[in-house]
Formats: C-alpha cells, structure tokens, sequence
C-alpha cells in the first residue's frame, strides 16, 4: 500500500483519477513527492498481441457495456442536448479558452483569407469537380475526395496537393465499403474559395471559375485534375483507334470540359456522358499537356 502525501488516503497505486481531485497529474505529482507506486508502470495496449495478459484485456472489453452515449448525436440525447440548449441560450463559449489558445499557437488559422492563384489550386478543383465532394454540416465543411486503391500514386499525389493548397495534412483512408481511399479535410469555407459548390454534383450547374479560363496553364492543371479522376486513355491497334475520353454525368461539366479543350486548341467530340479526342495527333499531345498518370514529378 502506498500513502497519498496530499490527503493521506491508502491505496495499491496512485492512479490520474485520484490526482485529478487534487489538480494534479501524476507526472507533477512525481515530481512534488515520489516516483514509488505513482501511476501504471505497465500499459496494456503497448503488450505484444502474443501476450497473455493482452489477450485477457482484449477479451475483456467484449464483456463491457457500451457507452452511454452510443446511438446517440448530441442533438438525440436526451442529457446532452438539455446542457446544449443552456449554455446556447446563455451565449456560453466551452472552447473559448481552447480556440484562442489554439490560435495563438497556430494550431487553427486566424482566418481564412482567399486561396492564392496557382497550378496546384487548378488542379485541385478540376479534382474535386471529377472525384470530390463538399459537405456542408453546422460549424464547418468538409472536404472529401474518393480514389482507387488502384492507383497508389494518384491519390498519394492529390493528397501532396490538399496538404500544399490548405497548409493542412489531409486524413486519408482506406474505405470500409469499397477498393477506395478517402483524402478529407475539414475546414471552414471550402466551398466559397474552392468555388465549387457543397452537395451532390450530378444535377448542379457546374463551371470553371474564370480566373482558370483565363490563363492557359491554370486551365491545364485543371483539365488534368479532371482527367485523372474521370479520364481515361484507350488505344486498339488492330482499328487504329486512339482515345483520350473525359466521363461524366454532369452536362454542365461536359460543355465545360468541351469548351476548354477547343480553346487549346484540340478539336473534341462531345456525346452523352463523354468529352472525348481521338484524332492520334492530338490524343498523344493532350495526354502530354496533360501528364496524363504520370506522378514521378513535383506537386504541379
């Protein structure tokens, strides 16, 4: 047994739960008194899987009630939503004191000024307009962008872009629904500076902003971003067929995509759900301009 030097009570260990009475942590309170019989010495989850005594704590967990808020939102619970409601009607700010700290330290930004014109904020777009999505929710919007896992290079590469473009390190991760990776990001405005609009794409009119219609290298960086995510390149020897075809449901996006490929030059078809090239020449040229799956490079 070993004495609590602060209020005298016995225990085994001195454990954080019992310290947090007194303001302290263990290690302050290590450094005030003594090291003896002060905190677990031994985490469980840093065990090897083989060990037993893991095994056991694993085993354990299943037997665990579950949380007293699982299946719930904060809006749905019942305690929580009452305490949300008060501190709403009261105007009281809980992470006030976290925020400024926060940003003191320029762990959050200040504000969110404008993006800055740039091949890799072209590419960017054309990216989300192909394969992202912008979800607005109640404080923030999030970023989502869903790739292959078929292509490692890909969206390893777009997420080097995301992290360059917001000087934020996006999360990615393999979906548990499909052969996928999602690169998100949660930030607030996305929509407005990105100026791609939030929710579902299909029905949404869609247009390049023009800013990128106006520079011929800012419409380059986002035609490419627009074909790695729906692009495809087909070649079939024996007919002598070449392709480079852009896929999507949006006809908004179609006419976009159609329209800047006549003004670099290219002379493009345009059908139900496809922008396509095919004369040889301008295929192999395109795919150039392009970059068309090559990752080897610098961010854009």
């Amino acid at each position: 047994m070993v004495k609590c030097k602060i209020c005298g009570a016995n225990f085994k260990v001195i454990t954080n739960t019992h310290l947090s009475k007194h303001n302290l942590t263990i290690d302050l309170y290590r450094k005030r008194f003594s090291n003896s019989k002060v905190g677990f010495s031994l985490n469980v989850t840093k065990l090897p899987k083989n060990d037993p005594r893991y095994k056991k704590w694993r085993k354990s967990l299943f037997k665990r009630p579950p949380s007293w808020n699982k299946g719930y939102t904060k809006n749905e619970h019942p305690g929580v939503a009452k305490i949300s409601e008060t501190f709403r009607k009261r105007k009281i700010d809980n992470f006030a004191t976290w925020r400024d700290e926060a940003r003191s330290k320029g762990k959050i930004p200040k504000c969110y000024s404008e993006f800055k014109y740039s091949k890799e904020l072209a590419f960017l777009i054309g990216m989300v307009l192909g394969d992202g999505n912008i979800y607005e929710h109640e404080r923030t919007e999030s970023l989502r962008i869903t790739l292959g896992t078929d292509k490692p290079e890909l969206w390893e590469y777009t997420a080097k872009v995301v992290k360059k473009v917001f000087k934020k390190k996006p999360y990615v991760y393999k979906s548990k629904t499909g052969e996928c990776m999602v690169i998100s990001l949660y930030q607030k405005k996305i929509s407005q500076r990105l100026e791609v609009p939030t929710g579902k794409k299909t029905l949404a009119r869609l247009s390049l902003p023009d800013w990128i219609k106006s520079e011929n290298e800012f419409l380059k960086a986002c035609l490419r971003g627009l074909y790695e995510a729906e692009g495809s390149f087909n070649i079939h020897e024996p007919t002598y067929t070449y392709k480079l075809i852009f896929t999507n449901r949006n006809d908004s996006l179609l006419d976009e995509v159609f329209k800047a490929l006549k003004k670099l030059g290219f002379h493009p078809h345009q059908s139900k759900y496809k922008v396509q090239v095919s004369k040889k020449e301008e295929v192999f040229r395109l795919k150039k301009i392009l970059s068309f799956r090559e990752y080897n490079c610098r961010v854009v």
